[in-house]
């Protein structure tokens, strides 16, 4: 995670469910993201988050005692040009001048990204738990390379369900610290 708050004073182990509230996509009005898209990745997010997250709680539609409010939004979204990419990737010479620019820049030519933000909070009482922003772009591999326009950031989202997952499941078992 880029950036996070964890509340020092959160007890943990009060917690057993977890309540999502539906994800949001904050693009602002200069997005080149489409509407079609930003509806398309909100139930992906939405779908991994609930596949994710009832691995591990009860997923419930309302407040309670014990319920963890969950709620996320995608605040950017970079497309991958695939036909580009699978090309830096796999000829030698677009691949080696793929390799200066990740050296250069940190990031693959024609990789897609996410980021997104989001807070956890007592669903009955609404004090704040747990925040976070984070941004993942894709990586230079082959296979990352056949993948289409938002793979990348499908895959940052996929990531990002399944760590919440597992440290929410950590932290309400009192198993890992903070």
């Amino acid at each position: 995670m880029g950036l996070r708050y964890i509340n020092p004073n959160a007890r943990w182990t009060r917690y057993n469910k977890v309540l999502i509230a539906p994800v949001s996509f904050w693009g602002g009005d200069d997005t080149s993201v489409s509407k079609e898209d930003q509806v398309a990745l909100t139930n992906y997010f939405s779908k991994v988050l609930n596949d994710a997250l009832s691995k591990k709680f009860p997923v419930v539609d309302k407040p309670g005692p014990g319920v963890m409010e969950i709620d996320l939004a995608i605040t950017d979204v970079g497309k991958a040009i695939p036909v580009l990419r699978t090309v830096s990737m796999v000829i030698p010479q677009a691949r080696a001048l793929a390799t200066l620019k990740y050296a250069a820049t940190g990031t693959y030519a024609f990789i897609g990204s996410a980021q997104a933000e989001g807070k956890v909070t007592d669903a009955s009482t609404g004090e704040l738990l747990a925040a976070g922003v984070d941004r993942r772009v894709g990586g230079g591999n082959i296979k990352a390379a056949a993948q289409w326009q938002l793979g990348d950031a499908e895959n940052a989202m996929k990531s990002w369900a399944e760590t919440l997952a597992d440290r929410l499941s950590s932290w309400t078992s009192g198993t890992t610290p903070h």
